[in-house]
């Protein structure tokens, strides 16, 4: 049967502008880090993809590397595109990334002009797209010069590759050099992508700053650091099949008496408010209007609706929020 999308799926999605763009993303948006690649499941990831269109989630995150295998994300998306979403693609948000390891060999990962530009045309002819809305550098390039990289994505905007650019792990320093650079070539820097959470507040220390003051937006990846603020691990073991049994991007050694403190105390307090730990930390981002959207990751459409629910929480107090820093800073 063929999808057609929910009539009211605008009515209870917030959306927020992207800086001082024309462009809007929804608060919440959906990315395929994990997943979505080709050793998962499609008609889980294809339903979850689907609801979340349904919820006024428009903006969907993906990168030239995304599986496993590096790729498959991309396929996965193209497909879910080709076989329900292609009616609607000018109310999609698509952005794709390109930075880190992808082919063997000099050309294969950071920012030289030939790696970034490559990389977006075998990315579009994955997903079947003739452009992505948002292209970003996936990461800074030690070595080649900044001018060359933003020059690149200024030159793949203008071709129509990508509506906007964006960059992402960039620190303070790294953004306030690149945003002029890209500005002086006619392409202002639409957007900025960093992980940020309760457990890792970085961008504080003076990106947001930066972007505040240049007109760009920020996304946040990794809200629950790694599903630490999922209540998973609260009692300190390790569920098998998740990411800490995994020890890639979360370690079971992380679990220190003081962070099993902190995670506690965070849960309590979200309970007393009839929310869960990971609604009060993607509402906690929120918090910042700064922060243009959080991106999740959801790993069916149950995953999805609880995060989803984060939204239409009462916002916090400036008592609960007095409450959430000291359990954060205090423990």
């Amino acid at each position: 049967m063929a999808y057609s999308a929910k009539e009211n799926r605008y009515d209870a999605m917030k959306y927020r502008r992207c800086g001082r763009s024309g462009l809007k993303l929804p608060e919440i948006s959906l990315g395929f880090w994990h997943n979505f690649g080709g050793t998962d499941k499609y008609e889980t990831g294809c339903e979850t993809v689907l609801a979340a269109f349904d919820a006024g989630v428009t903006h969907f995150d993906l990168a030239n590397n995304y599986g496993p295998p590096p790729g498959s994300a991309e396929i996965t998306f193209g497909r879910i595109f080709k076989e329900n979403l292609l009616p609607y693609r000018d109310e999609i948000i698509v952005s794709t990334k390109a930075g880190y390891d992808m082919w063997q060999g000099p050309y294969g990962d950071f920012g030289s002009r030939k790696y970034l530009i490559a990389s977006l045309d075998a990315s579009l002819k994955r997903m079947g797209l003739d452009y992505v809305d948002i292209f970003y550098h996936h990461r800074p390039d030690p070595d080649t010069p900044l001018e060359e990289t933003m020059t690149a994505l200024a030159d793949i905007v203008r071709q129509g590759k990508a509506l906007y650019a964006g960059i992402s792990n960039y620190n303070a320093e790294q953004t306030a050099q690149a945003i002029p650079i890209l500005r002086s070539l006619g392409v202002p820097c639409l957007i900025h992508q960093a992980s940020y959470s309760m457990l890792n507040r970085w961008i504080e220390h003076g990106l947001l700053d930066v972007l505040e003051r240049e007109g760009a937006g920020c996304i946040c990846f990794s809200p629950l650091a790694q599903g630490l603020l999922t209540g998973r691990y609260l009692d300190g073991s390790v569920p098998e099949g998740s990411r800490a049994s995994k020890g890639v991007f979360l370690k079971s050694s992380s679990l220190t008496p003081e962070l099993l403190r902190k995670l506690n105390s965070l849960n309590n307090l979200a309970k007393k408010s009839g929310k869960t730990l990971a609604t009060l930390a993607i509402q906690w981002i929120l918090r910042d209007k700064r922060n243009t959207s959080v991106l999740i990751g959801a790993s069916s459409p149950a995953q999805l609706k609880e995060n989803l629910s984060a939204l239409s929480q009462p916002t916090f107090s400036a008592e609960e929020l007095e409450k959430i820093e000291k359990i954060l800073v205090d423990g």
